[in-house]
Formats: C-alpha cells, sequence, structure tokens
C-alpha cells in the first residue's frame, strides 16, 4: 500500500539544525559537557504549590465527563482577576475570555475562524514559527515584516506596502519579543491600533508568554490602550514553568472571542479541569513569579557580562529570557553558533529562525540564547566564554 502525505506536509521545510546536532552528538561523544541555550523550554521546577495541589484538585474533580471548551466560570473569572491586577484591565469572564490547551494551540487555530483561503496575515519576523504555519494551514498568504535594529525591533509600518495593508486581514505582534527581547512601548502600541483601525486589521497579540519576565519597566498590555479589534493570547508555560500542562487563555474584543470559542468547540474539548484549578492558583501567584523573574535577571547578567567582556554588544532586550546577541561583523549567525559548539554551548542562529522580508534575513548577524540551563550551566557557560572566547574570534 503507498502512502502518499498531503501537499501541504510535504511543503514543510527542512530542518534547519542538522549540521548543528550533527557537530553537537560527535562533542557528546568525545565527553564534553553540552550546555543547550538552544530550546527555550525552562529546566526550573514547577513551584511546589502547584504540584502539591495536582492530586488534590484532580481528586474533586473525579467525576467523569468533559471540561467545558471555553474553560470553567471559575478559572475565567480568575484570569479576569489576573489581568485587572496586573494591567488594570475589565474584563467579562463570560464574553471576553476563553481557556486554551497553550498558547500554540490557541495560535495555530486562531486564522480559521478569521481567514480564507488567499488572503493575508502580516507576520513579523523572527518570530515564534506557529504565526505562520497557522496561516499556511489555512492556505492563507503570508506577508513578512522584518523586526530590525534600528527600529528597536518594533514594526515599522511604513514598510508594509499599502495595497498589503488593505488586503490583511491579521497582523500578530509579540512583545514582550521573543526572540529580541524587546517590549512595546506605548507610543508605539497607540500607532498600531491606529494602523489596525484604519485598515481594518484584526491584532492577534501574543503578549501573554513572556510578560511577567521583564528587568525594567513593567510590560504594557496592549488591552491597556484598546480592546476594540483586539485578541491577546496568555499561557502559564513560562509564568510559572507550566510548559506541561497545556493551559492558558485568550481575551478582547467580546466578537473575535466569539469566533475564536467556535474553533475550539469544533477542535478539541478543552483543558482538563484539574489543570484549570491549579492554573488558577498560578495566575494568583506573585511570590513565586518574583523569584523566577529574579532567577533569569541574574542568568542574564551573567551572559551578558561573559559575551561584553570579549567585545561583543550587550542586546538591547530588557525582557523575556532571551538574548538576542549581536555577532562579530566577520561572522553570520550560523558561523558564530558553530564557534560556540566548540566551547560545547548551544545557541539558536537567528537566520534558521527568522524568513527573509523586503531583501534581507533580519536574523543574519544575531544568536539567540534562551537562559533556561540551570544557574550552575550559566555559569560554567559564562567561564568557557571568558576563557577562550576572545582569542577565537
Amino acid at each position: 500500500m503507498e502512502i502518499k502525505y498531503s501537499k501541504l506536509i510535504n511543503k514543510t521545510e527542512k530542518y534547519a539544525f542538522a549540521e548543528i546536532n550533527r557537530k553537537v552528538s560527535d562533542l557528546k561523544q568525545k565527553g564534553v559537557k553540552v550546555i543547550d541555550f538552544g530550546v527555550g523550554d525552562p529546566k526550573s521546577p514547577t513551584p511546589d504549590f502547584i504540584t502539591n495541589n495536582l492530586s488534590k484538585f484532580a481528586k474533586n474533580r473525579n467525576t467523569s465527563g468533559y471540561p467545558s471548551y471555553i474553560g470553567d466560570i471559575n478559572y475565567r473569572k480568575t484570569c479576569a482577576n489576573y489581568m485587572k491586577r496586573e494591567y488594570n484591565v475589565d474584563l467579562n469572564p463570560e464574553t471576553e475570555i476563553s481557556s486554551n490547551i497553550g498558547s500554540k494551540e490557541a495560535i495555530f487555530n486562531f486564522p480559521i475562524g478569521f481567514v480564507n483561503p488567499g488572503d493575508i496575515v502580516i507576520c513579523p519576523t523572527p518570530a515564534y514559527p506557529v504565526y505562520k504555519t497557522g496561516t499556511r494551514f489555512r492556505n492563507a498568504e503570508i506577508h513578512f515584516t522584518p523586526l530590525l535594529e534600528k527600529n528597536n525591533f518594533l514594526i515599522d509600518f511604513a514598510l508594509i506596502p499599502d495595497n498589503i495593508s488593505k488586503q490583511a486581514k491579521i497582523i500578530w505582534t509579540n512583545y514582550p519579543n521573543s526572540p529580541t527581547g524587546v517590549s512595546a512601548t506605548r507610543e508605539w502600541l497607540q500607532v498600531l491600533v491606529s494602523w489596525a483601525k484604519h485598515y481594518n486589521v484584526i491584532i492577534a497579540a501574543d503578549e501573554g508568554c513572556y510578560n511577567d519576565i521583564y528587568f525594567k519597566e513593567k510590560p504594557i498590555s496592549l488591552l491597556e490602550i484598546q480592546k476594540e479589534g483586539v485578541i491577546t493570547f496568555y499561557s502559564l508555560s513560562k509564568r510559572s514553568n507550566m510548559t506541561g500542562y497545556r493551559v492558558g487563555f485568550v481575551a478582547g474584543d467580546e466578537r473575535i472571542i466569539s469566533g475564536f470559542k467556535k474553533v475550539k468547540t469544533n477542535i478539541d474539548s478543552g483543558t482538563p479541569t484539574f489543570i484549570q484549578d491549579v492554573a488558577c492558583l498560578a495566575l494568583e501567584d506573585q511570590v513565586e513569579v518574583a523569584k523566577m523573574r529574579e532567577e533569569y535577571r541574574k542568568k542574564r547578567e551573567i551572559m551578558i557580562d561573559a559575551l561584553t567582556s570579549c567585545g561583543l554588544e550587550a542586546p538591547i532586550g530588557d525582557a523575556t529570557f532571551y538574548l538576542w546577541q549581536k555577532v562579530p561583523k566577520n561572522f553570520n549567525s550560523i558561523k558564530f553558533a558553530e564557534l560556540l559548539i566548540e566551547l560545547g554551548i548551544i545557541v539558536t542562529p537567528g537566520q534558521l529562525i527568522s524568513d527573509e522580508a523586503n531583501g534581507i534575513n533580519p536574523g543574519l548577524q544575531f544568536v539567540r540564547l534562551a537562559l533556561v540551563p540551570i544557574i550552575e550551566e550559566v555559569e560554567e557557560a559564562a567561564k568557557r566564554i571568558k576563557d577562550n572566547l576572545k582569542n577565537m574570534l
């Protein structure tokens, strides 16, 4: 029997990290301890108050039955309370909030409710790849717009052609930003809102993955500026080290949330209710989040000190757990990543997580470091860099 994949699946991009993985494998075979800053999956444990209550909530929910597609009302009320406490945004938990099975599910499926084949979706680059894959799976067109250092990695609307803006259905934004680490200013958010209103474009703001990881001013929610025409995506994966729990929420314009709910009702059966119960505790917590933020601050300072001691420029980002590190002028991102592999340090080449936009690859001169190794590993990586990198450049 011959098995044929769909044209859509056959279009999937070639795995770009094969050569890097081969070199990593060679190092491990030689006994080198590899320190991995490549994948943004926190190694720190989920807080005890969450894991200790998980069994209790599961027993409390021991009757059979599917969870709500859109989230238990108590969970949605807790989400509303979180947004009020953190951003002074008033949301109706009945109509302006829905649960999700983590942001990836929500982001990937969101275009189903609002995009038809051939429509245009504007995606920043570099960016979380699910913005573009969710669009492609709708057979819609992607217009990539570059995040450039000269614009502080904020979308420059002057770079989006007028004919694209007029046809666009959705624009994806992500601040605090992965991978650049920058936060959006209030002034820029106001420009975004004005642009979207002028062209009648839905703003899909992936703002709640790293919003609690910041090192200077607290990031602003787009919902502080405007709710009309806006949907925001929130996750507990990074806030509370709950990547494996698959829980989050969306919030915003009632009409958009209604469309999102219709999509969810036809795709999944919702997040397990006992997971929503512990997620309520996580959203109410501020103590463990502060500890987590301080831990990332220490890791960030250690790595920036090591990299700048070798003559590299300090990254300009002030949020998330990523460093978007500019490479030396005589390197591109892949060559610099390969150099760090010789020290047993894994980073992500920026050009491999960026798409060409306006004739350039905006990640060509950058590598991404995810500050997820434990503090002792970060200190060891910093020592290797300080002891060796300058002489290798």
